[in-house]
């Protein structure tokens, strides 16, 4: 990260309805008590954050905005005037005004936690890295469920979640731990 200035804190999809059991297993049980963690620590030096909500418009999705499972989680709930940022795909800067408001705060370094490390996380983290944002994703500070292949296989979430990880390191992003971070900051 970028001693010269406050990286932004990215928090992507971390609702109610990623609970979902129809979703399968999940790995990293202490995924949002990570992100609390640095949530806690970005509020008390006031660096900028930035919540993601995402508003499916799939019918059988648990994010639909008028269901219950489309709420942030309350460990990580936005407070005060920290920005909620809708989409309705899986990258959070399409559709959104986020590369916008980034921009006005003259912000380049990203921090990305959230759900789901292969979707939301993955699609984002890759954008900002082409955008040419020095991006962080924090590994346990993610989490992915696991995944049916085309051909019936079954993957595991640890090996999703790990495998979507390898794609982004020293691509599009660097690969960190809260405990890293947290030291750096």
């Amino acid at each position: 990260m970028s001693a010269k200035q406050d990286p932004a804190l990215i928090i992507i999809d971390v609702q109610e309805g990623l609970d979902d059991p129809r979703l399968g297993k999940r790995n990293n049980p202490d995924a949002e008590s990570n992100m609390a963690r640095l949530l806690n620590e970005w509020r008390r030096q006031g660096r900028p954050v930035f919540h993601i909500q995402h508003m499916s418009t799939e019918s059988n999705s648990p994010l639909r905005p008028e269901l219950p499972g489309n709420a942030i989680k309350a460990i990580v709930a936005p407070q005060g005037r920290e920005p909620v940022i809708p989409k309705k795909v899986n990258n959070a800067f399409v559709g959104t005004d986020l590369r916008e408001r980034l921009e006005r705060a003259m912000i380049q370094s990203l921090v990305i936690v959230g759900l789901t490390t292969d979707h939301c996380v993955s699609t984002t983290a890759r954008m900002a890295g082409d955008l040419g944002y020095e991006t962080v994703v924090v590994a346990d500070a993610t989490a992915a469920h696991e995944k049916r292949s085309f051909d019936g296989s079954l993957y595991p979430a640890d090996v999703v979640h790990d495998l979507a990880l390898a794609q982004l390191h020293q691509e599009f992003a660097t690969i960190l731990t809260t405990d890293q971070i947290l030291d750096q900051v």
